[in-house]
């Protein structure tokens, strides 16, 4: 055993009397030397007889004085050093609601624009006798304007993009439109004047309740695009059937059960293509694409008019 002088002295007069030396250990003593004093990896020196772990005083970040040394970034759970990071937060920041509400105002403003054009040439087919008496004697024009709708509606699908030098997009809208309205004003032609004017007050009415409920429910239908295709599919099916049927002059109220089921269609799309056009949904188009929405809610309400048009025109018959 060795000395109580042999053995290491206390901590405090360590502390105080730092130049002294312990005495050098007997020879053939088997006590190991006294450990270190200095404060080990994550410890911290703090007051006198105690160790803590580094985060209490000298925290990573914190000067002695507790204050960061470090600038805060824009996010607690994203550094500025991250570009990735950095670009999905810019990216929401765009998609904001007054992007949104800007979007949807310009869409309105062409559709307004698209449905004066429309129901301004349906007035003049419908209340001018001369005119409508050439649409009758001349059917080919109807058969030409049906042509110049298709071919520039597939153009608008495929360029939905807009030009930054020169809005073709738009150009091809508006001979679109005219070609739209001159193939309903020539429909209407053949319709009287009470119908004509029963089916504009019920499809103002409709599009106004689809809007509104578009607008204020919280279901979303733009998860149902497969049903609307099924369902667009089963139109065309039933229409070729009805004209087959009706060449042979069977079933004459089969037109009526064609036109209601073609307006109940035309009306969900309705509903799709308005809450893709509001956002918040499971789907929804891009803020530039402000085109292609006002075309998809103007298809589905020139062709709302057109379906209960033949069931007004033939009510009144």
């Amino acid at each position: 055993m060795s000395s109580k002088v042999d053995n290491p002295p206390a901590y405090e007069d360590a502390l105080q009397d730092p130049k002294y030396e312990p005495t050098q250990l007997q020879h053939g003593s088997s006590d190991a030397p006294p450990p270190s004093y200095s404060p080990g990896p994550g410890m911290y020196p703090g007051p006198p007889g105690y160790w803590g772990q580094a985060g209490m005083w000298a925290a990573p970040g914190l000067s002695p004085s507790g204050m960061p040394t470090t600038i805060p970034t824009l996010s607690a759970s994203m550094t500025a050093t991250n570009p990735r990071e950095m670009e999905g937060f810019l990216s929401t920041q765009w998609e904001s609601t007054s992007v949104r509400h800007a979007f949807i105002r310009k869409v309105y403003l062409i559709l307004a624009a698209q449905l004066t054009v429309t129901f301004s040439v349906v007035a003049v087919f419908t209340f001018v006798e001369p005119v409508k008496m050439f649409v009758i004697r001349y059917p080919g024009i109807y058969w030409a304007s049906l042509v110049v709708y298709f071919v520039v509606y597939c153009i608008l699908i495929c360029c939905k993009e807009p030009r930054r030098r020169f809005p073709w997009n738009l150009v091809l809208l508006g001979v679109f439109t005219v070609a739209l309205s001159y193939m309903s004003g020539t429909i209407s032609s053949y319709y009287e004047t009470k119908a004509v004017l029963l089916a504009m007050g019920i499809t103002a009415l409709v599009c106004v309740t689809v809007t509104v409920f578009c607008f204020q429910t919280k279901v979303d239908f733009t998860s149902c695009g497969g049903f609307l295709c099924i369902a667009a599919i089963l139109l065309i099916i039933i229409g070729m059937v009805t004209s087959i049927v009706l060449a042979f002059h069977y079933v004459p109220w089969l037109h009526m059960l064609y036109a209601a089921i073609g307006a109940i269609v035309y009306t969900l799309f309705l509903v799709y293509n308005t809450q893709l056009l509001i956002g918040n949904r499971e789907l929804a188009i891009s803020p530039e694409e402000y085109v292609y929405g006002a075309l998809s809610l103007y298809i589905d309400i020139v062709h709302i008019f057109l379906f209960i048009l033949q069931i007004s025109g033939s009510a009144t018959d």
